[in-house]
């Protein structure tokens, strides 16, 4: 593992796919991403919510059956117990999830310019794709406007 004064920022997703989603038409993209050093996956569990609320993790022969057998090994001990609590509260009962740590090896080169210069990171966030669109769709009659 690169010393952590090296690496690119990180992130994390949990991605729900309710009952009888789950196709695996996302995955080679993701290791299309891994592979021209994008990112590079940190830390790979993947989850269902029983109908009774229950999270478990599921084992590496489930992985290899879901696709996910790639990433099987993926990981860094980031994802926990408390990680499996989280998710039981998000998910729908039924669906499955991946939660997925990475790092963002694409902005590394800069991470450490920044942070060799004595900045650091006060704050971030993401806007979310819907929110995005929303206010898209808003500000489109005050732009046909001229506003």
């Amino acid at each position: 593992m690169t010393g952590l004064d090296e690496m690119g920022p990180v992130d994390y997703l949990c991605i729900e796919f309710p009952r009888g989603s789950l196709t695996g038409t996302a995955l080679p993209l993701l290791l299309d991403l891994v592979d021209r050093r994008i990112v590079r996956v940190l830390d790979l569990l993947f989850v269902r919510k029983s109908p009774d609320g229950t999270v478990v993790a599921l084992d590496g022969r489930e992985l290899e059956m879901s696709g996910l057998g790639a990433f099987h090994g993926a990981a860094s001990g980031m994802l926990g117990g408390d990680d499996l609590r989280d998710a039981a509260t998000v998910l729908e009962p039924g669906a499955a999830a991946i939660l997925l740590v990475y790092e963002n090896l694409w902005a590394a080169p800069l991470s450490r310019a920044l942070r060799r210069s004595g900045a650091h990171l006060v704050a971030g966030g993401r806007i979310p794709i819907q929110e995005l669109l929303g206010a898209l769709d808003e500000s489109e009659p005050a732009i046909a406007n001229g506003r």
